[in-house]
């Protein structure tokens, strides 16, 4: 099974359910039936202008229901998926784009601007097609499609057929492209049909962009005709209103967005009887924070633990895993994220490759068809995270005795800001092009709101001067907001290694001493 033959079946048992609810567009809604015949008409068009099976196409889009409608087309037409964040600089989709092979841009007409400058700048990308209205750059999906058969049917199950390829951020500022296959979408479907409560009456509601684990998560409520209700921005009132006014079931959101609904002043005031899971994942959560959450939303909370590698189901913690037999809540399973899904074999190696004890420290490996087939054209960065037979996850785990496994550490520096992911070197090197800076170092600091905040720690040249809202002002001009640093400290020198190397975990010592979760 594949997302658009889930799809399927909810238009075919259930053509009358409603499939999307666009917030946006004034509560705006199209039934399953409705919205397969614009799957199937997308698709005919992919496939008619001469795009072949296996494509790469980018979309770039908010959160809107036409966008999931031509996510669904191009899995109808049998293309591959490339997850281009709009709120990502053009210059990092440009290279997105250009280095996974991208050949055709949908895009929004609100990023019209930044469809020009892709089509300018990436030579392999034949066409742009806005896909909601008048087009400034290229077609209109109208016209596009005009002379196409109005369907399209899907071939064969290919299980081992790529599905998308997502980029991830690199530790030289360069993103991987993860090679997802339709088998590793499948086998997270499966985990979480095992783990958590899908009924014909769901209502999920799509807040967080849809090229983050959003997108793949709706597709869960398409077999047994449940409701996307889709909303373009993280507004933490608004997503509350919508709860209750569309009687949400199932969300999925970052821990910073829970934390900003937890800090209204009425949030206790709402209506939360429709949530049977509220899934909290893509960062590190607070324990504070989360029995929190429990306490205002309900016995609803919910975690799963995964990466772009192993997509969002290496492990899971249902509403009640969070208990004990007496029904209180269980501080040290709070604490964990959860247990390995049912469908993968997951350890946790010492750096020989050799499985640990139960209480003791080490990598966090998983093995199965949950894990992606490599990196996009990389064999060389494939190879390395999978050394002894196993997927290395790169985080430092302990599973206890009851196998609920709990992260004390990041093997990398990679810091998760908000659900994003922010790899230090990129944003040091930015700062250190500005002319008053000697060096730098680039760590992920404790932040309430934040989960992590990106902190720059700078040496500048003798007899030099700068600001902090300076640096902060450049990285947001080249990197974007979300990678730019949200403080800057300046010190006389950096603490080094004997062979000069920055001692990164002296300066993050300060920020994360006697903390609940180590980050050396």
């Amino acid at each position: 099974m594949r997302m658009i033959d889930y799809f399927d079946n909810g238009a075919k048992y259930y053509p009358n359910n409603v499939a999307f609810i666009d917030v946006d567009r004034s509560d705006a809604s199209i039934t399953y039936a409705a919205a397969s015949a614009v799957t199937h008409r997308i698709a005919a068009a992919i496939r008619g202008n001469s795009y072949q099976q296996g494509c790469h196409i980018g979309i770039l889009a908010p959160n809107s229901t036409i966008a999931f409608l031509t996510l669904l087309g191009l899995f109808r037409a049998e293309a591959v998926w490339l997850p281009i964040n709009p709120r990502n600089t053009v210059a990092t989709n440009v290279d997105l784009l250009t280095r996974f092979d991208g050949d055709l841009l949908f895009y929004h007409s609100g990023y019209a601007q930044e469809a020009q400058q892709i089509m300018d700048a990436v030579p392999n990308i034949r066409e742009a097609v806005c896909i909601d209205g008048d087009a400034t750059v290229g077609s209109t999906l109208e016209n596009w499609s005009e002379g196409h058969p109005e369907t399209h049917q899907v071939g064969p199950v290919d299980l081992d057929a790529t599905f998308a390829v997502f980029p991830t951020g690199g530790t030289t500022g360069k993103s991987k492209g993860v090679v997802l296959s339709h088998r590793s979408i499948y086998t997270m479907y499966q985990n979480f049909y095992a783990h958590f409560n899908y009924h014909d009456e769901t209502c999920h509601l799509v807040v967080a962009p849809m090229t983050h684990s959003a997108g793949i998560i709706g597709g869960l409520h398409f077999a047994r005709g449940g409701t996307n209700v889709v909303m373009s921005k993280a507004a933490p009132d608004l997503i509350c209103d919508a709860i209750d006014r569309y009687r949400v079931s199932h969300l999925f959101l970052p821990p910073t967005v829970v934390y900003m609904m937890l800090a209204l002043p009425d949030v206790k005031d709402r209506d939360y009887s429709s949530l049977q899971h509220f899934l909290v994942g893509a960062a590190p959560t607070s324990v504070e924070k989360l029995k929190e959450a429990v306490s205002v939303f309900g016995p609803v909370m919910t975690e799963a633990f995964g990466q772009s590698e192993a997509p969002a189901a290496i492990t899971a913690k249902a509403p009640w895993d969070y208990l004990d037999k007496e029904g209180n809540i269980n501080e040290r399973r709070l604490a964990s994220i959860g247990r390995p899904c049912v469908n993968n074999c997951v350890a946790i190696l010492d750096e020989e490759g050799n499985e640990l004890k139960r209480g003791h420290a080490g990598e966090i490996c998983i093995q199965g068809d949950l894990v992606s087939p490599g990196y996009y054209k990389n064999p060389e960065a494939t190879a390395e995270v999978r050394q002894f037979g196993w997927h290395h996850t790169g985080d430092v785990g302990v599973m206890d005795d009851e196998g609920f496994i709990t992260i004390v550490d990041r093997k990398k520096d990679m810091i998760i800001t908000g659900g994003f992911n922010v790899f230090p070197n990129e944003v040091e090197q930015v700062l250190n092009s500005h002319p008053a800076v000697q060096d730098c170092a680039v760590i992920g600091v404790p932040d309430e709101k934040w989960g992590e905040a990106v902190n720059a720690i700078v040496q500048l040249k003798a007899a030099h001067e700068c600001s902090e809202e300076t640096l902060i002002a450049l990285c947001k001009r080249e990197l974007g907001g979300v990678k730019a640093p949200k403080s800057v400290e300046f010190v006389d020198d950096l603490p080094r290694s004997s062979a000069g190397k920055v001692l990164k975990i002296e300066l993050r010592k300060k920020h994360w001493e006697g903390r609940e979760r180590a980050v050396n």
